[in-house]
């Protein structure tokens, strides 16, 4: 994760703003010094993703003022030559990073800005304010996520929940498929009838038929009353069928035939019964691939295959880590009743780093054991991580090299400044201090285009 230290600095006295403005830059910190905190206001927004560093005597809007005027998540660092105890807790109480006293040491005021930068970038990455500008729409509240990928899920799910086709969800385990199809129903004409959601691959292949299309009573051993079967209890609404690729290629015939018809026989009938049901599937596998090898039916890929929803991999979208983390963070501690842990910014780079081969529901489950190790622990994500992982072993071939680690890392810090700044080309190389050939041989490499961060921005 990169790291962009910078501070505005306000004192009347025009020696201290060049001393102070000297040493910050040399201390890789940007910043800008104004003589008057009024002047200083309309730049620190609430979005400001840096600190404040102010003198409190000074004539027209002194340091307290100041501070009662702004957001209180951004850090302010107060400083005086009149401090005490009282003015100390008072400043606290509004909210102040902290209380620095004159004379200080310039290597101390340094530290203390570094500090309260990293922990504002934590306060920033894992706010759900970083969500796009709808907040009240039903998918940016289950869909969550500002990066370029998961806007353009959240366009397709929008768009194709107003037809009726029959839908593909492709994406690894983890990635939030059933959340995709339950958004598909939700946002359609379907969404008062039911949405029914079957994993095949948890059901025994001499039971699917029974599960899926309902049996008579007396027709098979065990069969002692009439069952429905799961097409006709979604009459109406949304059929959603997780790992559609681990059924064998006999039963795939059957539920072509269903498809084709929108009928089903219960087993030990020959009435077909009428269903008016969506069917959208889920597989994590190439389902063009597998016809291709024989190990799907060709003609049940092309019925099912009317649209399609691809989800990306965690690791390819590594900026919307901290909001997901946070969000799930925040979840949990509303779920549990506990208090919601900090985190620090190293914290942040262990979680952008680790390759998450779990998606977001191991993100998720990390996020409710940190919560609950926090009640009888202090151990950090990046120990929480260690200890839960076996990457060493599952990557033993190097596929996930430090090399190619980097590599992920590098694309997502580059893809997340390209959508939190809308395609500014000039904005990034000043964020990430990467000269503009620099940048865009990375960007062709990592084929990431201008033009699409425009674009997920509108």
């Amino acid at each position: 994760m990169q790291l962009n230290y910078q501070a505005i600095v306000i004192d009347d006295d025009p020696a201290v703003l060049e001393s102070l403005a000297q040493w910050l830059d040399l201390a890789d910190i940007r910043v800008r010094t104004f003589p008057d905190a009024r002047e200083a206001l309309p730049l620190i927004t609430p979005d400001f993703a840096g600190v404040v560093v102010t003198d409190i005597r000074m004539p027209g809007m002194d340091g307290m003022s100041l501070l009662k005027h702004i957001d209180n998540a951004i850090p302010v660092i107060l400083i005086t030559g009149h401090g005490g105890v009282a003015q100390a807790v008072e400043a606290m109480k509004l909210g102040a990073y902290d209380f620095v006293e004159k004379p200080y040491k310039p290597e101390r005021l340094v530290e203390t800005i570094k500090r309260a930068c990293r922990q504002r970038q934590v306060t920033l990455a894992t706010s759900p304010a970083q969500q796009d500008d709808a907040d009240d729409s039903l998918l940016t509240g289950r869909i969550i996520g500002h990066s370029a990928q998961i806007q353009t899920v959240r366009r397709q799910i929008s768009a194709l929940a107003r037809v009726n086709a029959d839908i593909i969800v492709l994406g690894e385990t983890g990635t939030g498929k059933e959340l995709v199809a339950r958004s598909l129903h939700d946002l359609s004409i379907r969404r008062d009838h039911p949405f029914v959601a079957i994993n095949v691959a948890a059901i025994p292949e001499n039971l699917l038929e029974s599960e899926l299309f309902g049996h008579e009573a007396g027709s098979f051993t065990g069969a002692h009353k009439m069952r429905q079967g799961i097409f006709e209890a979604a009459h109406n609404g949304t059929l959603f069928l997780d790992e559609i690729e681990s059924m064998s290629m006999e039963f795939q015939i059957k539920l072509l035939r269903v498809l084709q018809e929108r009928e089903v026989v219960r087993i030990g009938s020959r009435t077909p019964i009428p269903v008016n049901v969506r069917v959208i599937s889920a597989t994590k596998e190439n389902l063009r691939d597998a016809a291709s090898d024989g190990r799907f039916r060709e003609d049940l890929y092309y019925r099912l295959m009317v649209a399609d929803i691809e989800l990306p991999p965690l690791r390819e979208r590594a900026g919307d880590i901290p909001l997901l983390f946070g969000h799930f963070l925040r979840e949990s501690a509303r779920n549990h009743d506990l208090p919601e842990p900090e985190l620090s910014y190293e914290d942040l780079v262990a979680l952008e780093v680790h390759d998450w081969p779990g998606n977001v529901r191991e993100l998720r489950h990390t996020a409710e054991r940190h919560l609950l190790t926090q009640s009888f622990s202090e151990a950090s994500v990046q120990e929480l991580l260690q200890l839960g992982s076996s990457n060493r072993d599952r990557h033993s071939n190097g596929e996930h090299s430090l090399s190619v680690r980097l590599q992920q890392v590098e694309k997502a810090l580059i893809s997340a400044e390209l959508t939190h700044h809308k395609g500014d080309i000039k904005a990034v190389m000043e964020v990430l201090d990467l000269p503009r050939r620099t940048l865009n041989q990375k960007m062709q490499k990592y084929e990431l285009k201008r033009e699409d961060f425009i674009q997920s921005s509108v």
